[in-house]
Formats: structure tokens, C-alpha cells, sequence
């Protein structure tokens, strides 16, 4: 479990590809990794890794091809910049918001730019995604925990401040970047919750649809 706060970004020194997933090398930068052992969790641009190897400045993780999928890792190349953090210690501060480090899909930046000393970014999720992101909500962007300001069909704003962006990747975002999104948790089990029975019957009937709701009295306007 993380918490969206970034604690160092990194860099991907190697990326070598074995039978269809890879295996990563990712320098640390300034993350310590003194209590840091094989088989913890640290995750890199909001993806939650297992560490199978590492240095005094650098850890190695495998990535499968399910992760792969869902994810930029596959894209990165070397010399690209990671955010990360490590997973939480139980008496660790929550500062950002519950994260799991599982992505949800890749969405893409639409535009930005300044809003006084802040960024304006609007970025697109996934049409299957749209309906876990509400004005107000949390959002984790590459593992950076987020509000979301404003949100208008697939299409969702974050203001980012000047922290955020000189101690993570964000500040290299350009139109059409591609980044990793992980809806907030709470929503996830919400729509699960509220499938009540039907949610042991295969899709599409254990979706929520229109169809769904009005049945279950809600107004269909």
C-alpha cells in the first residue's frame, strides 16, 4: 500500500526483455534504500514492483506481461524518469490518499498550462474509467496522489503546484504523454458493493448499466 506522496524520482537504466515480460533496472536517485530488502514493494510511476535485486543506488524488478499491458513501463526506454515511492510502514503519515500501486489503465495528457504559479493539466482516461473520476475525487497520476478540479465526460483537470512539479516526472508531461492512472479504491468496491447479487453473474449482466440502475429505482435523468 503507498500513498501517492513521491519520495524520489529515478531513472530506468535498463530494461532487457525475457520471454515476453522484462526485467528492470531503475536508479533510485536520492531513495533510500537502507531498509529496502528483496521482495519489498516500491512503486515506480504508480505500478507497485517487487524488488528481486538492488544496489546501494539502483533496485531490479520483473514486470509481467499482464503489467505490461496496462502500463507505460513497456514504453519506457533508458534514461527515462520514474517517480517513486516506497510501500507504506504501518506508522507511516497518510498524506495523499489509499493507493495500491495496481493501475488501472493508461490515460493520455490532453493540454496544459500556467495558472499563476500552478499547472493546469487536463487529461483523457479510458472511456471504461470515466465513471470513477469525480470533481473533488482522488486520482493517482504515475503515483502521484491527486484532486481531481473539474471533470467534463472522459476528459478530467488537476491543478498541479510547484512541489509536485520539481519532485516528480510531471514537469516533463507534454500533449498526447502517456501516463498511468489508478482510480481510487473506494470507488472500485463501491460499484462492486452495489451490484450486490449480480455481481456473481458474468459480464454484462454483472455490470452497472442504465439498465441496472433503473431497476433499482434511480431516476433515469
Amino acid at each position: 500500500m503507498f500513498t501517492g506522496i513521491i519520495q524520489a524520482v529515478g531513472e530506468l537504466r535498463r530494461l532487457d526483455r525475457r520471454g515476453g515480460d522484462v526485467r528492470l533496472e531503475i536508479g533510485t536517485g536520492k531513495l533510500d534504500l537502507g531498509d529496502v530488502k528483496h521482495g519489498d514493494s516500491i512503486a515506480t510511476s504508480g505500478v507497485c514492483l517487487t524488488v528481486v535485486g538492488q544496489g546501494a543506488d539502483w533496485f531490479a524488478a520483473d514486470v509481467s506481461l499482464e503489467t505490461l499491458s496496462l502500463t507505460t513501463l513497456g514504453k519506457l526506454g533508458p534514461g527515462s524518469r520514474v517517480n517513486l515511492e516506497k510501500s507504506l510502514a504501518v506508522t507511516d503519515r497518510l498524506g495523499g490518499h489509499m493507493v495500491s500501486g495496481h493501475v488501472d489503465g493508461v490515460g493520455e495528457v490532453v493540454s496544459l498550462g500556467q495558472d499563476g504559479r500552478s499547472w493546469r493539466y487536463r487529461l483523457r482516461a479510458p472511456d471504461n474509467l470515466a465513471r470513477y473520476i469525480a470533481r473533488k475525487g482522488s486520482i493517482c497520476i504515475d503515483g502521484v496522489s491527486l484532486t481531481v478540479n473539474a471533470v467534463n465526460g472522459a476528459e478530467f483537470e488537476l491543478n498541479i503546484i510547484p512541489a509536485t512539479m520539481q519532485e516528480t516526472v510531471f514537469g516533463g508531461y507534454r500533449a498526447g504523454s502517456r501516463v498511468n492512472l489508478e482510480v481510487d479504491l473506494v470507488a472500485r468496491y463501491l460499484e462492486r458493493l452495489l451490484q450486490g447479487d449480480s455481481a456473481a453473474l458474468p459480464e454484462p449482466g454483472g455490470g452497472i448499466s442504465r439498465e441496472f440502475l433503473a431497476s433499482h429505482g434511480f431516476p433515469s435523468t
